[in-house]
């Protein structure tokens, strides 16, 4: 380890380099790093970096809470270790590199707080058990001119949205943003501005889940560096806005065993495809206490904004938390997959990918069935109509959510007792920081904090 990290090391010193982030998402989605001088990246492969063991109880807002018993104390220390083969220089920051950090004891234990150890178990026990997951992440995420207050008084661009008009004034910016991500080495599938005030999107490539996660920190490292460098600043909030539609992080995965994608299907998904459905729609509620966990998240997940707000699911339907992606003639049968959207920047990346996958592979392994996919959008229709079609609001409150997750022990259990008590301490904190709180405040407070 110490001679790959050396070798980089002097590689990246040769090129400029003079420091390197280590990187991880805290459990508010928050990006959170240290820097180590380059000719410091050795050592902290072999030994580390020390850290606070509080970062797991940071709640958004830089608030620290003792709420959780297992960390209630600020005398603890944890070590950070770089993930030396996703070390990248970063090009928009050409001075500095990036790695994903894993989190361990102080004595190089396994810590049970380290967000990406849990979905590196996911993914280890799926491989057992004949499974080899993929996901990728789209991102959406709003402009403004740096030093803005707000996006609604100054947006980056002013539509019209999915034209090629919208986004000729950032134009340095698109190319800049093209230029850095192939150079940091993360393919991406489209850029386009999207239907949101000021928003863009852009495809990730899909992946083996664990470097979906770090590719999705490693993405909004890239995003920030180049509006920086042009003129702008990015925001990744679920609300940028209490009146515009939201930034969803949408998650697309499959599942593929014996090297065949078993969400294979054409106009109606198989049976593997419809059991990973039912397992992912069986723990929707709970799902979105993890998957977009802020109290600005709740704020989002409403009718009529394209943010999925009932527990339904279909085939190519944009309105519908979980979207079955068919394969086509023209894009083969490997390309089917399930697009779930109620997931914004405020959810940590490795957890999120961690229940998602724990649930829709229980359905598999459980022989679970769906009810009919839906075409429509049940936000149009009466509570009895809703009712009667088996469709319900997801949890639109912290307390909702809340309870929502400690009533699924499934979900749960992914994160483990200390991880998920840190993780309800945290929601915790947050909603008592929103209480009495105007919508419109608690959207300003979020604003710049992804």
């Amino acid at each position: 380890m110490s001679k790959a990290a050396s070798a980089a090391a002097k590689d990246l010193a040769l090129a400029g380099v003079r420091g390197v982030h280590l990187a991880w998402a805290d459990n508010n989605g928050i990006p959170r790093s240290r820097i180590v001088p380059i000719g410091g990246l050795a050592d902290a492969a072999t030994r580390g970096v020390g850290a606070t063991t509080l970062f797991a109880v940071f709640d958004t807002h830089d608030r620290i809470t003792y709420g959780h018993p297992g960390l209630s104390t600020p005398s603890a220390d944890i070590r950070l270790f770089p993930v030396l083969e996703r070390l990248r220089r970063l090009a928009g920051q050409p001075s500095l590199a990036w790695a994903p950090a894993r989190q361990v004891s102080a004595d190089g234990s396994p810590w049970p707080y380290c967000q990406r150890a849990v979905l590196e178990r996911v993914v280890a026990d799926a491989a057992g058990r004949g499974f080899e997951l993929r996901a990728g992440f789209e991102l959406e995420f709003a402009i403004a001119p740096a030093g803005s207050a707000d996006i609604a008084s100054s947006p980056g661009h002013t539509g019209p949205a999915y034209s090629p008009h919208a986004l000729v004034g950032v134009d340095d910016f698109v190319a800049g943003l093209l230029h850095d991500f192939e150079a940091n080495g993360l393919p991406i599938g489209q850029l386009h501005a999207e239907y949101g005030l000021a928003q863009l999107e852009l495809s990730l490539a899909a992946t083996d889940p664990v470097s979906a996660a770090d590719d999705q920190l490693l993405a909004r490292q890239t995003i920030h560096a180049a509006a920086h460098a042009h003129g702008l600043r990015a925001s990744f909030a679920p609300l940028v806005s209490p009146q515009a539609a939201g930034n969803g992080w949408h998650v697309h995965t499959s599942v593929r065993c014996k090297g065949r994608n078993l969400l294979a299907g054409r106009d109606r998904p198989g049976p593997d495809a419809a059991a990973y459905v039912a397992g992912l729609l069986r723990d929707l509620p709970a799902l979105t206490a993890v998957t977009a966990p802020s109290v600005v998240s709740t704020a989002r997940l409403r009718p009529g904004y394209f943010a999925s707000a009932f527990t339904f699911w279909g085939t190519e339907n944009r309105e519908a938390p979980l979207r079955y992606v068919p394969g086509t003639e023209l894009l083969g049968d490997d390309h089917a997959n399930v697009e779930y959207k109620p997931c914004d920047a405020s959810a940590n990346p490795y957890l999120a990918l961690a229940v998602l996958f724990t649930a829709g592979l229980a359905g598999i392994e459980d022989g679970l069935e769906p009810p009919a996919p839906l075409a429509g959008d049940p936000g149009t229709w009466s509570s009895g109509e809703r009712q009667a079609g088996g469709v319900s609001r997801l949890p639109a409150s912290p307390g909702e959510q809340a309870t929502a997750l400690a009533a699924c022990p499934r979900v749960a259990g992914v994160l483990g007792a200390e991880l998920l008590g840190a993780f309800q301490a945290v929601r915790a904190s947050d909603a008592e920081w929103a209480e009495g709180k105007p919508l419109h405040e608690i959207v300003g407070a979020h604003l710049w904090r992804y």
